[in-house]
C-alpha cells in the first residue's frame, strides 16, 4: 500500500491511497491547481488516479471533487442522498456512481466499504478499503465512535483517523459557545482522547500506519497529539505503527507498507 495525506484540517481535505491495481484519492476539499500542485511534488501521478470517493457534502471535502474527476474522465464514488443535494453544484457532467451509506461494493481490484458515520451533513460516511494487500481506512469528521465503527476498523493495516481537539482547549478557547457545543456534540468531532480510546479498541500487530487528521489550528496541536499518541503506543506491545500528523498545508511524503 501507499498512502500520502495531501491535506487534513478544516480548510482542505485530501488523502491519496494505493492499493494493488487501484490509485484512489477520498475526498478533493483543495482547489484543483492546489491539489495538483501538491501531488506533483510528492511524485504522484495525477493522470492515474482510478476514482474519486466522497466522504460528505462540507465544501473542504468536496471543492473540486467533481472538477478532477472530470479532468481526468474517472467516477466519483458519492451517497445517493449526497448527490440529490450537491449534483448539479458540484457534480454536473461528471461520471457518477452511487453508493447506499453501508453498502459494500466491488472495484477494480478493491472492495469499498462506506461505514455510516454521525457528523452535522448529508449522509456522511467512512471508508473502509479491502485488498489482496490488506485493508486501510479513512474516518474523519464524526462526533462519536459507534460500535459499527469499531467493528468496520478492525484489521486496518492503515488508519487515517480524526483525532480534532483537545478537550480543555477547546472549552477555554476562543470559540463561541455555541460552537463548542456543536463540536463537542455527536454530530460534531472526536477529540484527542476519543481517538486514543478508538485506537485502544484497534490495536493489533498488523497496524503500520497512522495519520492523525483534521487537527484543528486553534483547538489543538500537533506536538501535543504526537506526544499522547506516542504514550499511548509506548504503553502497549501489540503494535508499533509509523505515526503522520495531517497537515493543512503541506502534503505529507508517501508512505509505503
Amino acid at each position: 500500500m501507499k498512502i500520502c495525506s495531501l491535506a487534513s484540517g478544516s480548510k482542505g481535505n485530501c488523502l491519496y491511497l494505493e492499493t494493488g491495481d487501484t490509485r484512489v484519492l477520498i475526498d478533493v476539499g483543495l482547489s484543483l491547481r492546489e491539489t495538483l500542485l501538491r501531488m506533483a511534488m510528492v511524485g504522484i501521478d495525477a493522470s492515474g488516479i482510478h476514482a474519486v470517493l466522497v466522504t460528505h457534502e462540507h465544501i473542504d471535502h468536496i471543492r473540486s471533487a467533481g472538477s478532477f474527476a472530470r479532468k481526468f474522465n474517472v467516477p466519483v464514488f458519492a451517497s445517493h442522498l449526497l448527490l440529490q443535494t450537491k449534483s448539479d453544484t458540484y457534480f454536473k457532467k461528471t461520471r457518477i456512481s452511487e453508493f447506499e451509506s453501508g453498502a459494500s461494493l466491488s472495484f477494480r481490484d478493491v472492495r469499498i466499504d462506506p461505514v455510516p458515520i454521525t457528523h452535522d451533513s448529508c449522509d456522511p460516511v467512512g471508508f473502509v478499503i479491502e485488498s489482496r494487500e490488506g485493508r486501510a481506512a479513512s474516518v474523519t469528521d464524526f462526533g462519536i465512535v459507534t460500535r459499527l465503527i469499531t467493528e468496520k476498523l478492525r484489521g486496518c493495516r492503515f488508519l487515517n483517523l480524526e483525532s480534532n481537539h483537545d478537550v480543555d482547549m477547546l472549552m477555554n478557547g476562543p470559540y463561541p459557545w455555541e460552537l463548542k457545543q456543536r463540536i463537542k456534540s455527536r454530530h460534531g468531532h472526536i477529540s484527542n482522547e476519543e481517538s486514543l480510546d478508538l485506537l485502544h479498541e484497534l490495536a493489533h500487530e498488523r497496524l503500520e500506519a497512522l495519520i492523525m487528521a483534521h487537527l484543528s489550528e486553534v483547538n489543538n496541536h500537533p506536538e501535543h497529539v504526537v506526544r499522547t499518541t506516542r504514550a499511548f503506543l509506548s504503553n502497549q506491545n501489540v503494535c508499533s505503527p509509523r505515526i503522520v500528523i495531517g497537515d493543512q498545508y503541506h502534503a505529507s511524503a508517501v508512505m509505503e507498507i
